[in-house]
């Protein structure tokens, strides 16, 4: 979908009531309804469509095919209002008679990424040619008596998700095929036609619907087909072919009444439990599938005595994206670093762009360093997690103009002022704009910049007056110098701010901006700089590499600066692999590729060379880095700020405009033997090798439609390139010739 219209989003009429079993029936949280209507049809339908919002997920079947897997996002686009999904019926419509049905979950309690609505529903507004299909009193409807809630331990209080708990003696065979007798259920209760309290407004999804698959067989599937485990317990572990959000299956004999359990090596991602699975079992063959998603590498399936296992499977469920860029090169850890990094990313993405383990949450310190990853790898329905997450970021503005994260939310409210200042700066909203030209969502969110922004005052010399909002972060770790680190950020948000004015037309705050920025430089420098490193007057500490780092990527050192910043570099590491991302962009950007790769390969050693295929939150998934690093995921989207800078700074591609339409081209030339990089660009890919050759290096560039840029070359000048491929011929740091083939 291209950039949001919330006029298309939000105003449209709803036929359709939103339906839900008695009051009397519903009991709290961990709810689970099924859904029954049946369609006569004359003939296949030409069209058919349907909206469908709920709260929490859905499952959707026709004619017993399943059409969506774990449907719906969850609340909210605001703090009131709730999305809604649109689904295309006419592949899974035939004549004669059609079932519909729909199996809910109602999360029924709050977390860092979802606000509940207090109420189990879902609305349903078809049209088969016309026709309306909407969902009403006529609609059949019962709770899932199979579902219930599990012993301790329970997910921890960041997630909304409750452990699935599921009994095969209570449960209803077939209910979701098309020859179920539901003459017995009762008729759904009607509660409203939208938009109707408590679920408000229906806002379009902005984002695909999950892709998903057919249930698959794990990688050691021969270590277990057809085992008897039924004289003891048994602890299977099935191996993933990586690090995966999968709902986990099974085929099995067993004797009533015993529990079996599944997870993952995941389970305690991060340090907390997550989501785990308890399954009670019948009499005699049965099969089961999750309907809730796990991560990790590997499916544990702890087997009690009385089971014999026939099958294992898995489905996974991801993100409707596809990884189009690459990086190639001679050095293998950076091979695996970005093929890491790009894993990562990937069970990143989700109703928000989150880790996928303990919290699932958006917080924007993460989702900045993910623009970059996203922009530098996934075709162009990645850009949509991204738009999603600024809507998110502005739309749940809180009234006195703070903005904060992880939102959607329904129990946090802090603001990290140091994430807010980035979300909204040149790494993150502008930096949007710069490989989209997405014009309209900087137009929606630019209102709420602004309002932020003018809560931060500055003092008579143009430097911050500090806000520590509701959580003074600044980093994992320690030694942190924030009166510094919090100038820098602000600097880049009047940077960005500044931008946004001069697109929209908005001259005034435009100068406004950049007067800020003026008397902020020459204070900054003045006030911080003391002639070999960068320091606020009270901090005690060593040096911090962040800071020294920070003031490079906003512009703020001088050039006679960076030498002894660069030696600072050598010794200090105290960053996080969330800020790390920003001290090996200092380095390439002082022209320093070499110490920069240096930097890059030891801290990122450990990652790369570890079974995980995903990079982690701290540098250590040690219990000891757990306790200093908030956690200690192995898989954190914050880490991946390599996959960009390789992109940008050893291919060297960077945007002149919106989306590569121009674009310049500054390769590092000999830094590494061989490299090969694509970017997507909005007419194609974007991309450059360059191979060691006896006297030199070789050179092959492709430029897609729609774009032209410059070749920088060291001591050249530069070169035009214009859609089309080229190979030129680089002679050492010498001249060069070119040629462009057909």
């Amino acid at each position: 979908m291209d950039a949001m219209d919330s006029r298309s989003m939000i105003d449209q009429v709803w036929n359709a009531q939103w339906i839900s079993v008695s009051a009397l029936e519903l009991k709290g949280s961990n709810q689970w309804v099924c859904f029954r209507r049946i369609v006569m049809l004359d003939d296949a339908p030409m069209s058919a469509g349907a909206r469908i919002a709920a709260d929490s997920k859905y499952w959707l079947w026709i004619n017993g095919k399943l059409v969506v897997h774990e449907g719906q996002l969850k609340r909210g686009p605001t703090p009131n209002d709730t999305y809604f999904d649109e689904v295309d019926l006419k592949p899974y419509l035939r004549p004669g008679e059609n079932t519909v049905a729909l199996l809910l979950w109602y999360f029924g309690k709050e977390g860092f990424c979802h606000k509940s609505s207090g109420v189990a529903a879902m609305v349903f507004e078809g049209d088969i040619d016309g026709r309306p299909l909407p969902s009403d009193r006529t609609w059949k409807v019962r709770c899932h008596a199979g579902f219930g809630e599990s012993a301790p331990p329970h997910p921890n209080v960041r997630l909304p998700e409750s452990n699935i708990h599921f009994d095969a003696r209570l449960d209803m065979p077939g209910w979701n095929l098309c020859d179920f007798d539901d003459s017995a259920w009762a008729n759904a209760t009607e509660l409203g036609r939208p938009p109707s309290h408590p679920w408000n407004r229906l806002v379009r999804r902005p984002v695909p619907l999950w892709r998903f698959g057919d249930l698959l067989s794990y990688s050691n599937e021969a270590d277990f087909s057809n085992l008897n485990v039924w004289l003891e317990n048994t602890v299977l572990r099935a191996r993933l072919p990586g690090n995966l959000s999968v709902c986990p299956a099974l085929k099995i004999d067993a004797r009533p009444g015993l529990k079996l359990s599944i997870y993952t090596d995941n389970y305690r991602g991060g340090s907390e439990y997550n989501v785990r699975v308890d399954y009670i079992t019948r009499e005699g063959i049965q099969e089961f599938e999750s309907p809730a998603y796990l991560t990790g590498h590997e499916v544990i399936y702890d087997f009690p005595a009385g089971v014999s296992v026939l099958e294992l499977k898995y489905r996974h469920s991801h993100f409707d994206t596809t990884v189009v860029g690459r990086f190639e090169s001679s050095d293998p850890l950076l091979n695996s670093l970005w093929r890491k990094a790009a894993n990562t990313m990937l069970l990143n993405m989700r109703d928000g762009i989150q880790d996928p383990d303990r919290e699932r949450a958006q917080w924007w310190g993460d989702v900045v360093i993910l623009i970059g990853m996203i922009a530098h790898s996934c075709d162009q329905a990645g850009f949509s997690a991204v738009r999603k997450a600024i809507h998110n970021l502005v739309d749940w503005q809180k009234p006195d103009g703070v903005l904060y994260s992880p939102v959607p939310a329904g129990n946090w409210f802090l603001e990290l002022p140091d994430q807010m200042l980035a979300a909204v700066g040149k790494y993150g909203f502008w930096y949007y704009f710069l490989h989209t030209g997405d014009r309209e969502t900087i137009a929606h969110a630019y209102p709420a910049v602004k309002r932020y922004l003018d809560l931060w005052q500055t003092g008579p010399d143009g430097l911050v007056i500090r806000r520590t909002g509701g959580w003074d972060w600044g980093d994992w770790g320690e030694n942190k110098d924030m009166p510094v680190l919090i100038n820098a950020w602000f600097f880049m948000a009047l940077e960005s701010a500044k931008n946004m004015a001069l697109l929209l037309g908005d001259e005034p705050a435009a100068a406004d901006c950049q007067a800020k920025m003026d008397r902020l430089r020459t204070s900054f420098n003045r006030t911080f700089w003391t002639g070999a490193e960068y320091r606020s007057p009270d901090h005690a500490g060593e040096p911090d590499d962040r800071v020294a780092a920070l003031a490079v990527v906003a512009g703020l050192a001088e050039r006679e600066f960076f030498a002894p910043i660069g030696e600072l570099l050598k010794r200090r590491f105290n960053s996080s692999p969330y800020m790390e991302k920003y001290v090996l962009e200092a380095l390439f950007l002082m022209d320093r590729p070499e110490q920069a790769l240096e930097r890059m390969r030891n801290r990122y050693q450990p990652m790369v060379e570890s079974p995980f295929c995903t990079l982690w939150e701290s540098w250590s998934v040690s219990d000891a880095a757990a306790a200093k690093y908030g956690g200690g995921s192995y898989n954190h989207g914050w880490a991946g700020g390599p996959l960009t800078l390789m992109a940008e700074h050893i291919a060297g591609i960077r945007p002149l405009a919106p989306g590569f339409a121009r674009f310049r081209m500054a390769p590092c030339i000999g830094l590494l033997e061989r490299f090969d990089c694509a970017v997507p660009a909005l007419g194609g890919l974007l991309e450059i090798c360059q191979e060691k050759m006896a006297e030199g290096y070789q050179l092959t560039i492709s430029v897609p439609e729609g774009c032209s840029g410059e070749l920088h070359l060291t001591s050249q000048p530069p070169t035009e390139l214009a859609p089309g491929k080229f190979q030129l011929f680089v002679a050492g740091c010498g001249g060069t010739s070119t040629g462009q083939t057909p």
